[in-house]
């Protein structure tokens, strides 16, 4: 594949010849912080290793089937285990997708901003089966509360929902599914408002510098009680599964097309050994999600800004 520019002696040197695709595709899933990690990859590869990158959107499922056809080259942040269905038949099974060995912690559960919490008792996820928890967040009338599990498209809202069911949640919530975005638009209006928000909450994520929220107390993860299916590995995924237990410990890792090492080792270096933090994740999705920083300009400024640990990523 022709590269439009290699880097000699730290010159960018421009290759004569017609326009090509893009040396690296990177693939971008729908939350905040992977915006951003996405683009600090793009300007590092292109600006440090003289490759053109493309980034496009695309769910997790898409992003790892076309890592394996190599039409995608990259996922910045892959949620384990949200995303072990897929680890599992592309890393473990076909071997066409590499997993990097660095990770960041996470936690992903349900939560309830803290003066409702206090002033009604909620502290348990077990109350979210009480009617008259319920009637707090009920705001069409019809009995049941309007509870937000997540994104269409993310994994943890399918498992979101394999847990309602479970701990019997389903019975007295109904179960909303939207953008992030407008769903933390009415955590903003509850806070203000006074009222009761609850609905899934992860981290590491912006949304906790803004608003004070509790996450419910859960029962410890029990691997023995944690049966869990998505629909691309089972059509009855909801009926079979159960969950009535805390999410297991959550670890976001970088994912790359095992053909890079071939055609471009020097980035599958890079890629296998990138450690992003915790805090560094949640500085991302707060500069992007809060104060509406363009995710091009906020990953340049980030690189000439963090040079010392783009040129540690370099040198491994």
């Amino acid at each position: 594949m022709n590269k439009h520019k290699v880097l000699l002696g730290g010159i960018a040197v421009l290759l004569a010849g017609p326009a090509v695709a893009a040396d690296i595709v990177i693939g971008v899933p729908n939350w905040p912080s992977v915006k951003a990690t996405a683009n600090i990859l793009k300007v590092v590869i292109e600006d440090n290793l003289g490759y053109e990158v493309e980034l496009q959107n695309g769910s997790n499922p898409i992003i790892f089937e076309a890592m394996d056809s190599n039409s995608m080259h990259v996922h910045p942040e892959v949620w384990l285990p949200n995303q072990q269905n897929l680890t599992d038949k592309f890393v473990e099974e076909k071997g066409t997708v590499r997993i990097s060995k660095n990770s960041v912690n996470a936690f992903q559960g349900m939560c309830v901003n803290k003066a409702a919490a206090q002033k009604h008792d909620i502290t348990s996820i077990n109350d979210l089966t009480r009617q008259d928890v319920a009637d707090l967040i009920d705001g069409d009338g019809d009995g049941k509360g309007e509870l937000w599990i997540g994104a269409p498209g993310w994994a943890s809202t399918n498992v979101e929902q394999i847990r309602a069911k479970s701990y019997g949640y389903e019975q007295t919530m109904e179960l909303t599914q939207s953008d992030e975005t407008l769903a933390y638009a009415d955590l903003n209006s509850a806070v203000k408002a006074g009222d009761t928000w609850i609905g899934f909450c992860y981290g590491p994520h912006y949304i906790f510098a803004l608003h004070d929220l509790v996450r419910l107390d859960e029962p410890e993860h029990d691997p023995a009680k944690w049966s869990v299916s998505q629909p691309t590995d089972d059509p009855d995924w909801l009926e079979n599964s159960e969950a009535a237990v805390a999410w297991p410990s959550i670890e976001i890792r970088m994912a790359y097309a095992a053909s890079l090492e071939e055609e471009f080792p020097t980035v599958a270096r890079m890629l296998s050994n990138i450690p992003f933090t915790t805090d560094q994740l949640s500085d991302m999705t707060y500069a992007l999600a809060v104060e509406d920083q363009d995710a091009e300009k906020y990953a340049r400024t980030w690189t000439a800004e963090n040079e010392n640990i783009v040129l540690d990523w370099l040198s491994q």
